[in-house]
């Protein structure tokens, strides 16, 4: 994808402050990824929350789990600093918080083998190279330990995506990722027992224009090296957001469509390879990936 870190880094940051007015959607995924906990035996002694943002994941995790240290990390320091007001309280009492940490996903500031659960909500699709990231989480992981995430699927924001082709040949929407590739990039990391499962939300607005404030308001915006630099020329985003208007509903709402994928993971027992990018293939076929549909 050619991402530019840094770029990534700063647009997250400027969004720091207005981040939680605007992440609806990233809460609920977030809280869908949580629910994937329940029904399992499973008490981790270390957490890593990835890509943590403002903190409500971490904060989540460190109620499920109070006796776990939980490690907030995140590639965005104004990000951290807002997370710090969540840090430690809940119904009006303080107890042990989570650690907000500074940290790059793309090398992780860890040791191996000392996280028993990697959470990440919504941060794998902000990386070049996630067969890389996956391959660290693995190194991290103690045998035994659990990877669970999320990422945006190729559908997501197919509307906004169609309407820009009609105006330029350019890339206003970042491409994510499938099914298939997050799990051959799972079993190429080492991961044992692989299970992906997708849902779609439709989140709708009175104006197309409100999901580009949405999008600004929490930091998501096109971070390609290759993206056209400075303002769009305003008649260019008019034709846009005029082709956007073919999607209205009969309720008179635009709807925005999100792919979230879902993919959960095992460390297998020591022994076991630890792939870093075109190495041995690990013998598990995609077909013996776990999916469910909904």
């Amino acid at each position: 994808m050619n991402l530019d870190r840094n770029s990534i880094a700063r647009h997250f940051g400027r969004a720091a402050a207005s981040y939680d007015q605007h992440a609806a959607l990233q809460r609920e995924v977030c809280e869908r990824l949580i629910g994937r906990l329940d029904g399992l035996k499973f008490q981790p002694a270390t957490i890593l929350d990835l890509g943590c943002g403002t903190g409500f994941g971490a904060q989540a995790l460190t109620q499920r789990f109070p006796e776990a240290r939980v490690i907030a990390m995140d590639l965005a320091l104004p990000m951290l600093k807002q997370a710090q007001r969540r840090r430690g309280w809940w119904n009006g009492l303080w107890r042990k918080g989570f650690e907000p940490v500074a940290g790059d996903a793309a090398a992780l500031p860890l040791v191996d083998e000392s996280i028993d659960l990697v959470f990440s909500s919504l941060m794998l699709q902000w990386i070049d190279e996630p067969a890389d990231v996956l391959a660290s989480l693995r190194r991290v992981l103690r045998p035994g330990g659990l990877l669970l995430l999320s990422s945006f699927g190729l559908d997501t924001l197919t509307e906004l995506r169609q309407a820009w082709a009609t105006v330029d040949e350019a890339e206003h929407v970042s491409r994510f990722t499938d099914v298939q590739r997050m799990g051959s990039a799972l079993t190429r990391a080492g991961f044992a027992e692989p299970v992906l499962d997708t849902d779609w939300i439709t989140t709708t607005y009175s104006q197309p224009r409100h999901l580009l404030s949405e999008l600004k308001g929490i930091g998501a915006t096109n971070a390609r090296r290759d993206r056209a630099h400075g303002l769009t020329p305003p008649a260019r985003l008019k034709a846009m957001l005029k082709a956007y208007e073919r999607f209205q509903q009969n309720d008179g709402r635009y709807p925005a469509s999100w792919e979230i994928l879902y993919a959960s993971a095992w460390a297998p027992d020591r022994g076991q390879p630890v792939r870093q990018g075109g190495g041995e293939q690990v013998s598990i076929g995609l077909d013996q990936i776990g999916r469910i549909q909904r």
